[in-house]
């Protein structure tokens, strides 16, 4: 709760980076309930880095809302941290549920786009859908672009001046606020360095990937591969490739060194 409070004092004081109307149709799931089915959300980006959705507090249904800590701006109270409630459902045999994890703003009109909007922590949620497909991680920038480019361009990737990957054919990821990234066929991996990780990540914009660490020598260089088993489908070019992290090995492109991007 300590954390919202302070996301919606932040708020208040600083206001956000941006907000833009979401129309597309989102739906959010709590408890096994659809608690909002809404084409009027808005895309609020609290930071410089990627969006989160808030909605109308008529567009909630089927919970309620009990403002429970409340946040002053100038003296005044414009927010509080909420409790969404949802009750038992026999029928369904689903018990009630609640959570705290929501932030309520009052119909102030000084508060601009925030006016009148609630934010449900993404994590607090069972499930967010925009039209049919689920959302992970966060919600994407729609601004954000990324582009998949098959390249004949010849790649070698080695680590501390062992060549563990050789390829004719690459993928390179573009993508804003990353360096390029070189996707080349799992097949041409040496596949006597590779050793499966446990660590796994989600991007919302390529999907869930696994890693492998790769040793030689006796030396083991962690999760310094990874790969997108069921790649999202605007990144479908990556299925069966796999990438290094440019800023820990050496990437020759066409034989030529490329410059290790900065950690």
């Amino acid at each position: 709760m300590k954390a919202n409070a302070e996301l919606a004092s932040h708020l208040l004081q600083n206001g956000p980076r941006k907000v833009i109307p979401a129309p597309r149709r989102i739906r959010v799931v709590y408890n096994r309930t659809v608690i909002v089915d809404s084409t009027k959300g808005s895309l609020v980006w609290e930071h410089d880095y990627y969006p989160f959705l808030y909605f109308p507090a008529a567009e909630l249904h089927n919970c309620t809302l009990k403002n429970k800590q409340p946040i002053k701006s100038d003296g005044i109270y414009r927010a509080s941290v909420a409790e969404l409630h949802v009750a038992a459902d026999e029928n369904r045999k689903i018990p009630a549920a609640v959570t705290d994890r929501v932030v309520r703003f009052t119909d102030d009109r000084g508060l601009g786009a925030l006016t009148g909007l609630v934010r449900l922590e993404f994590k607090a949620m069972d499930q967010w859908l925009e039209e049919d497909v689920p959302i992970y991680v966060h919600p994407k920038d729609p601004s954000k672009r990324i582009e998949a480019l098959p390249s004949s361009r010849r790649v070698e990737v080695r680590v501390d001046g062992t060549t563990v990957a050789r390829s004719g054919f690459a993928v390179h990821l573009h993508e804003p606020r990353l360096p390029t990234r070189y996707y080349v066929p799992m097949g041409c991996l040496d596949q006597t360095v590779l050793r499966r990780s446990e660590l796994v990540t989600r991007c919302p914009y390529k999907g869930d990937a696994d890693y492998y660490d790769v040793v030689i020598g006796g030396v083991e260089y962690p999760n310094l591969v990874w790969y997108y088993r069921y790649p999202a489908p605007e990144c479908a070019a990556l299925a069966g490739m796999a990438c290094f992290y440019n800023e820990k090995v050496d990437i020759l492109l066409d034989g030529e060194l490329l410059e290790r991007p900065t950690l």
